[in-house]
C-alpha cells in the first residue's frame, strides 16, 4: 500500500476497502430551517394533515420507485434497505406523532414532521449499541424525504453523474446510495456513520470504496482548487489530498495493480475451491433473502452457508406467514440447484429489535432473551418457521440451524419441534425432506467446549466467529472503546475452532463444521483456518473469490504446520505476523 503524507491526510473509520483517486461532488443535503415554534390556528389543523399525508405519499413513492430500480438491477440489498424506508413510512408510532403534533400542539405541518422525526431518531441514537444508533439515519433520511417534498425542495439526484466521481457529505443517506449512478461512483466519504451504518454496508456490497466519520472533510474539501483529485482509501480510512505529481502517479500505479488483482480473481468464478494437493472446500456465500441469489452465483459460490431469516420478521409489524416464509425460503433453495442452502431459525435479540414481539429491555441483550430462547418459549411461532423451512426442503437441498445454543438440551428441545412440524406435514400430506440435516451455530463458547458431545445430535457446526470472539473475550464488538480488545486471532479463539472442527471431523461421515462470521470471509485467516481443518467457509459474495484464490494456492499440509504453529503462540498480534509471513508473497496481494 501506498505511504501517505500525513500532512495532507485526513482519517476517517474505513468502511469499505478499496483504493480510488479522482475528482469530487460534495453533495449539499437540504437543510430545513427550525419549524418547532410556529403555531397554528385550529381551523388549519385539516389542512396541515392533509399536507403531511401529501408529503408522506410523495416520499413513499420516491422510495417503492428507488426500491423497482434496485431489484431491476439485481440489487438485492438496497432494495431491502429501501423496504425497510416503506416499513418507516407507514410506521403508525411516525405517522400518529406527525398527527398528534398538529393536534395537540398546534404545530405546523414542518414543525411536526421535524419534532416527530427527531425524537424518534433521539430513541434510536440512545439505545446501548452502534447497530441500533446508526437506524438514527435511516429514520432522519425518511424524515428529509417528508420535509423536502413539504417545501417543494428536490432531494438530491445523483442517479447520474458526469464523470468517475467521489461523493462527499455530511452524510449520505441510505436512499441516496440505493439510487447512486454506480457506473460512475468511485467512492463516498462522510463526517457522520460508521461501519455498521446502512450506507457502509451498501457501499461494500457495491464494492465502493468507503470512508465514515471523517470529521470536517465537507470544509476541508471545498477550500481545495477547483479541478483537484484527491485519494480515498477505504481499508486504512483515509481522505488524501494536495498531492504532487510523484504521489499521484504512485496512487495511479497501486489502484492499477488492485484492478489486475479484481480481473484475476474473475476468472475464478467457475472453479472449484480445492488446495493444491487436492483438499475440496465448501465455499458459499451469506444472504438474507432470494434477491441476492443472482449476485452469489454470479461469482461461483457453492452454496448458502447462512440464510439469514431474521430479516423476514423485521421492518414489518406482525409475524410472516408460513406460506410467506416458504416462498421465501424455496425461491432460494430452488435457485441454489440442489445446491446446499443452511436456513437459520430466527435469530432476533441483541442487536435485532421486532417491535411486535413486545421483548423486554435489557441490561446485556446480547446475553438474553434472543434467538433459539425465544423460539423455544414461542412453540407455534417455532413451528410456523420449521414448517416453512421443511416443506421448502422438498425443492432442493435445505438445511435447518439453530443459532444460539449453549447447552445439549436446548438442541434436544428444538430437534423435538422438528419433529413435530414433521409430524404436521405428513398429516397435511405436504412434502418435505424426510432426512432434512440440522445443525446449530457454535457461537457460545460453552457450546465450543462440548463440542463433542454436541456433535452426537447434529448433521454440522457452523461457528459464528463474530459472537463467539466477543463472548470469548467479553468485548461488546459494538463499543468503540474496547474496540481493540475484539481479535478473532486471539489465542483462544484459534483453540476453540480447533476444538470444534476436530469434534465434527471425529465424528465421522457426513457432519462438518463450517463458519460463516467475518472471520471466515478474512483472507488473511484463510490459509489459518484450512490449516484447523475447516470444511466450509461462508462469506459475503464480494469477499468470495479472495478467498477461493487463496485457497486454490495453498497446500493444506502447509496450512496445518503454520495453524500448528500459530497454536503456539500467546498473543493476537503474533499469530497475525506469522500468517503474514507464512503466506506466499503472490498470495499478498489479495489480503
Amino acid at each position: 500500500m501506498i505511504n501517505m503524507n500525513n500532512m495532507n491526510e485526513m482519517k476517517g473509520v474505513g468502511a469499505s476497502p478499496g483504493l480510488a483517486l479522482g475528482s469530487f461532488l460534495v453533495l449539499e443535503t437540504p437543510v430545513y430551517s427550525d419549524y418547532k415554534e410556529e403555531r397554528i390556528e385550529a381551523g388549519e389543523i385539516s389542512h396541515e394533515l392533509e399536507r403531511i399525508n401529501r408529503a408522506t405519499a410523495k416520499a413513499r413513492a420516491q422510495v417503492v420507485s428507488i426500491k423497482e430500480k434496485a431489484l431491476k438491477s439485481g440489487g438485492g440489498e438496497k432494495a431491502q434497505v429501501m423496504e425497510a424506508h416503506i416499513m418507516m413510512l407507514q410506521d403508525p408510532m411516525i405517522l400518529d406523532g406527525f398527527e398528534k403534533a398538529v393536534k395537540e400542539r398546534y404545530m405546523t405541518a414542518e414543525g411536526a414532521v421535524q419534532i416527530t422525526v427527531e425524537t424518534n431518531a433521539a430513541i434510536f441514537e440512545n439505545m446501548d449499541n452502534a447497530y441500533m444508533q446508526e437506524r438514527a439515519h435511516d429514520i432522519r433520511d425518511i424524515g428529509s424525504r417528508i420535509m423536502n417534498a413539504l417545501l417543494e425542495i428536490e432531494h438530491p439526484d445523483v442517479s447520474t453523474l458526469s464523470e468517475p466521481t467521489v461523493l462527499i457529505a455530511h452524510d449520505i443517506v441510505p436512499s441516496t446510495m440505493a439510487s447512486v449512478d454506480q457506473n460512475n461512483l468511485l467512492a463516498i466519504v462522510t463526517e457522520a456513520g460508521g461501519k455498521t451504518s446502512h450506507t457502509a454496508i451498501l457501499a461494500s456490497n457495491m464494492g465502493i470504496p468507503a470512508v465514515m466519520g471523517c470529521a470536517g472533510v465537507v470544509g476541508a474539501v471545498k477550500g481545495l482548487s477547483q479541478g483537484s483529485v484527491i485519494l480515498i482509501d477505504g481499508r486504512k480510512g483515509i481522505l488524501t489530498m494536495n498531492m504532487d505529481a510523484e504521489f499521484i502517479k504512485k496512487a495511479e500505479e497501486a489502484i492499477l495493480k488492485e484492478e489486475k488483482v479484481k480481473s484475476s480473481l474473475d476468472q475464478l468464478k467457475d472453479e472449484a475451491t480445492v488446495t493444491t494437493d487436492g483438499i475440496l472446500v465448501q465455499l458459499a456465500a451469506n444472504v438474507m433473502g432470494p434477491d441476492e441469489v443472482g449476485a452469489i452465483k454470479a461469482v461461483g459460490a457453492e452454496g448458502v452457508g447462512l440464510y439469514r431469516s431474521e430479516f423476514l420478521f423485521m421492518d414489518r409489524n406482525t409475524l410472516p406467514s408460513e406460506d410467506e416464509q416458504y416462498e421465501a425460503y424455496k425461491a432460494v433453495v430452488q435457485a441454489m440447484d440442489n445446491k446446499p442452502v443452511i436456513i437459520r431459525t430466527m435469530d432476533i435479540g441483541g442487536d435485532k429489535e421486532v417491535a411486535y414481539l413486545n421483548l423486554e429491555k435489557e441490561m446485556n441483550p446480547f446475553l438474553g432473551y434472543r434467538a433459539l430462547r425465544i423460539c423455544l418459549n414461542d412453540p407455534d411461532m417455532f413451528q410456523t418457521q420449521l414448517s416453512a423451512i421443511l416443506r421448502a426442503s422438498a425443492h432442493g437441498e435445505a438445511l435447518i440451524m439453530f443459532p444460539m445454543v449453549s447447552a445439549l438440551d436446548e438442541i434436544r428441545a428444538a430437534k423435538v419441534h422438528v419433529e413435530l412440524a414433521k409430524e404436521q406435514l405428513r398429516k397435511a400430506g405436504q412434502a418435505f425432506d424426510e432426512h432434512v440435516k440440522v445443525g446449530i451455530m457454535i457461537e457460545i463458547p460453552s457450546a465450543a467446549l462440548i463440542a463433542d458431545m454436541l456433535i452426537e445430535e447434529v448433521d454440522f457446526f457452523s461457528i459464528g466467529s463474530n459472537d463467539l470472539t466477543q463472548y470469548t473475550v467479553a468485548v461488546d464488538r459494538m463499543n468503540q472503546k474496547i474496540g481493540k480488545l475484539y481479535n478473532n486471532y486471539h489465542p483462544a479463539m484459534l483453540r476453540l475452532i480447533k476444538s470444534v472442527v476436530d469434534a465434527a471431523r471425529g465424528a465421522g461421515g457426513h457432519k462438518f463444521a463450517g463458519m460463516c462470521g467475518e472471520m471466515a470471509g478474512d483472507p488473511k485467516a484463510a490459509m489459518l483456518l484450512v490449516g484447523l481443518g475447516l470444511q466450509e467457509f461462508s462469506v459475503s459474495p464480494a469477499k468470495l473469490l479472495r478467498i477461493r484464490k487463496i485457497i486454490n494456492e495453498i497446500d493444506s499440509n502447509y496450512a496445518a504446520e503454520v495453524a500448528a504453529q500459530a497454536l503456539t503462540l500467546g498473543t493476537a498480534a503474533e499469530i497475525e505476523a506469522l500468517l503474514e509471513d507464512a503466506l506466499p508473497e503472490a498470495l499478498k496481494l489479495f489480503l
